[in-house]
């Protein structure tokens, strides 16, 4: 009987115990971590027909583990055989010089923009695969989460103290998260809130959806200016919920969609900023602060220089418009 602390052979059925570094970790989260190159889809599907099986049972994708216990795997065959065995050296030292902060708990990154969290779908390698790659005498996990295009901080865990302490102020709403990201439109208050709850939906293919519905998640976001331009203005967006895609959603309902947003954002304004260089979505994970046992922790990032371009081209056309009401 091996030990559900490293990837193993899972080419027949495996019964594992319970490691130490995985006690209170979700099952699917587990299973990921385990069966390298499986897409997320191939382990719901496992959990969800009973294949898995932890002290016997049947279990859902959230239900965690802890130590001792036996984590039943069938069989799986369907390592992406076109991924390669190791990560190109570029996307290895990109992810170490991402690097902001470590300790012995943590470990944060300033994400950049086109690399997702995690692999699947798809994906090769995630934040998550590249790290481990890069470290891989090290024990890390996502303390939580970014969208592939969305830029800035991603906090990785190095022991489940740190894991399981930041997971559950993050459940707790104990935490601060704030973003910036590029609104279209002219505001009508500098400071507002959009307090609406969210549901979200898997469509065929696996893409995510998330709309506002009553029989939603609650969610609530505040939003205030920070710089103001022609039809668009800066704005630091501070979460009060964690729900997948909460800003992206909750400013489209407001009536100011994202700049860049291909889901939920407006695409002629999307074009008119496709030609002031905005290639991808506008949302960047500036601060992610919290307070654990007796210390506080801040991580910040700046905004990257793509974003940044952008701003700069839209103050130009401000100051140029400017000077010609004043002639």
């Amino acid at each position: 009987m091996g030990t559900a602390t490293s990837a193993t052979d899972f080419s027949s059925v495996r019964t594992l115990t319970v490691g130490p570094e995985r006690d209170g970790q979700r099952v699917d989260n587990c299973l990921v971590a385990l069966l390298k190159g499986v897409p997320r889809s191939l382990v719901y599907r496992l959990v969800r027909t009973g294949q898995v099986r932890v002290n016997g049972r049947r279990v859902k994708a959230d239900t965690r583990l802890a130590e001792g216990d036996t984590l039943r795997v069938p069989p799986v065959r369907t390592a992406q055989r076109d991924a390669p065995a190791t990560p190109p050296a570029a996307m290895l030292d990109a992810i170490q010089q991402a690097v902001i902060f470590e300790d012995r708990d943590f470990l944060a990154i300033d994400k950049p923009s086109g690399i997702a969290s995690h692999g699947g779908s798809g994906i090769a390698f995630g934040a998550i695969e590249l790290m481990r790659a890069a470290r891989p005498a090290e024990h890390l996990e996502l303390a939580h989460r970014l969208d592939r295009d969305t830029s800035g901080v991603l906090l990785f865990a190095r022991s489940r103290r740190g894991l399981l302490g930041v997971q559950g102020l993050i459940r707790a709403g104990e935490t601060t998260k704030q973003y910036l990201c590029l609104m279209t439109g002219t505001l009508a208050r500098a400071k507002f809130n959009v307090n609406v709850p969210l549901r979200k939906s898997v469509l065929q293919g696996g893409e995510r959806m998330v709309r506002v519905d009553p029989a939603g998640k609650p969610a609530l976001t505040f939003f205030r200016q920070v710089e103001r331009y022609s039809k668009a203005s800066l704005v630091e967006a501070t979460l009060a919920t964690g729900r997948t895609h909460q800003i992206r959603v909750h400013a489209a309902h407001a009536g100011y969609p994202l700049a860049g947003d291909p889901k939920y954002g407006d695409r002629e304004a999307n074009k008119r900023f496709h030609t002031l260089g905005l290639h991808r979505l506008f949302l960047h994970a500036a601060r992610f602060e919290f307070d654990l046992g007796e210390r506080s922790y801040g991580f910040s990032a700046p905004l990257p220089d793509d974003l940044r371009a952008v701003l700069d081209r839209l103050t130009v056309a401000r100051s140029s418009a400017a000077k010609g009401r004043a002639r």
